[in-house]
């Protein structure tokens, strides 16, 4: 993989997610030998829920809590379970359908590890259908994706090496670039426009390019820096080879030493062509992360010039199209991390590309056919059924919960996280949940700066939900007695958000001792 680069400032998002870049091969690591995060927020074994005596006394407690204003104005469901029975402790409007957000999060995983397995790894091959005679390959070069959403730059430099390595210094033909593995519907039909130009809405294509640590694929990174005072500021992007899509500045300017850069970067509707408009001070510099309209087309032009620096020249220009089958012999291919190990990224920090990608996945691995929401989603419906979980209320129409259409129950949640306790991939899944109250960014993910210095720190693992009206949070806590509850919280509201109640009932979880 690439020298990770630093993630630059961005735009609010309505999903929960946070800029900064922290390492986090220390968790994924664990996850091989089945370890969770514990008490201490070091890595630890899961600790085994004890007998109850009466639950009456926790219901009332929880009953209390739930009195809340911010939760009786408003339209909130909730479940609390014993994890380890599936008993019902507590219910609110349990079984009604609710706006999930990012608790849809929750389901894709758990469909995921099931479908593809937690050993599953996305794949991009290169393949070549002509003569090599010499150096030279007589015909086109195809670069083929699988749907991974973790392609960095370095990992393009790695399959141009294997290339070169094959003896291939010069294509004849045109590279070819294939994201035929799913359909060509790019952006969900039931997203809000508004979002298309902001970094956790990027286009879904089974070939794309990730440009940071965090794996945001379908993303470019637009840099910007002063110029000389009254001049235009200086734009640049990373990858380099993004600056195809020809960064346009207008009415950049930078003045003298001032506040923070206004520097605003949009993508034209259904075009690479990115205006960037704003100030820059003097003394100031920053970046900005946007999508990119056909993301086989950008990897295109960063394998391209991997494949130049690399020594191999391609004469002709980039094609999107689809593979020939037949007579195909796979020069490089290029691996992603185990799902298991993917999971962590795409928990803690809530990214809705791999959330879509996965989707797709499922689609095209049960269905033989190109990947799509339709035929992902009903793997993950499958899936659902299969292990017992209440379908009623239950509607998806994505797998990452940006949408509004989706619905789901706390009693439908609450069940799917009682079923998972029994599958081999478990404690990875556990283990990819944000930690409570834990700073550190690849461990407490979305939670990190909730729950702080409570009870429920480094014992609660869950899954947040945001977007504008809408909160969730569901997962598993452990009790003083060692205890593991599950519960599962979505709020549907206007006024004031139900939040700090999410936290109460956590922490309310946390202390209780039976």
């Amino acid at each position: 993989m690439s020298k990770p680069v630093p993630r630059p400032g961005v735009t609010p998002t309505p999903q929960d997610r946070s800029p900064a870049i922290i390492a986090w091969r220390t968790v994924v690591a664990a996850l091989a030998v089945g370890l969770v995060v514990g008490s201490t927020g070091l890595i630890a074994p899961s600790q085994p829920a004890v007998a109850k005596a009466s639950d009456s006394a926790l219901t009332k407690r929880i009953t209390s809590v739930m009195k809340d204003s911010r939760v009786t104005r408003g339209h909130t469901a909730a479940v609390v379970v014993d994890a380890a029975t599936g008993r019902e402790i507590y219910q609110r409007n349990g079984s009604r359908a609710t706006l999930p957000a990012s608790n849809t999060k929750i389901v894709t995983a758990a469909a995921a590890m099931h479908t593809l397995g937690p050993d599953y790894r996305f794949s991009t091959r290169v393949i070549r259908r002509a003569r090599v005679v010499g150096s030279t390959l007589q015909g086109r070069l195809y670069l083929k994706g699988y749907g991974d959403p973790t392609t960095q730059v370095g990992d393009y430099q790695a399959l141009a090496r294997q290339v070169r390595a094959a003896g291939i210094r010069t294509v004849t033909g045109k590279l070819v670039v294939d994201a035929s593995y799913f359909d060509s519907v790019r952006y969900n039909p039931t997203w809000r426009t508004s979002y298309a130009d902001h970094y956790y809405a990027a286009e879904i294509s089974a070939l794309t390019v990730a440009p940071n640590a965090d794996y945001d694929s379908g993303t470019m990174i637009i840099k910007y820096r002063p110029g000389r005072v009254g001049q235009r500021a200086k734009i640049t992007t990373y990858p380099a080879a993004a600056a195809a899509a020809g960064p346009k500045k207008k009415n950049t300017t930078t003045p003298k030493n001032g506040p923070a850069p206004t520097i605003e970067a949009r993508p034209g509707h259904g075009s690479n062509t990115v205006t960037v408009t704003g100030r820059v001070p003097s003394n100031r510099s920053g970046s900005r992360l946007i999508t990119v309209h056909r993301p086989e087309l950008y990897a295109a032009a960063v394998f391209r010039a991997e494949l130049k620096k690399a020594g191999v020249t391609v004469k002709g220009k980039s094609l999107a199209t689809a593979t020939p089958t037949g007579l195909r012999k796979t020069l490089a291919t290029d691996y992603s991390m185990k799902l298991s190990q993917l999971l962590v990224p795409f928990m803690k920090l809530s990214n809705n590309m791999h959330a879509e990608a996965l989707t797709k996945a499922m689609g095209a691995r049960r269905s033989g056919a190109p990947g799509t929401w339709s035929n992902g989603l009903r793997a993950t419906r499958s899936y659902l059924s299969s292990v017992g979980v209440p379908m009623s209320g239950v509607s998806l129409s994505d797998g990452s919960g940006l949408t509004r259409a989706n619905t789901i129950t706390p009693r439908a949640l609450g069940a799917l996280l009682v079923k998972v306790q029994k599958g081999r991939w478990f404690p990875a899944f556990k283990a990819s949940l944000p930690v409570a109250g834990n700073t550190g960014r690849m461990t407490g993910g979305t939670l990190r700066h909730r729950m702080n210095r409570t009870r429920a720190a480094n014992h609660a693992w869950a899954k947040t939900g945001t977007l504008t009206g809408v909160t969730a949070l569901s997962g598993y806590v452990q009790g003083r007695d060692s205890r593991l509850y599950v519960f599962s919280m979505l709020s549907n509201y206007s006024g004031s958000t139900p939040r700090p109640v999410e936290d109460e009932l956590v922490v309310t979880l946390a202390n209780w001792r039976s």
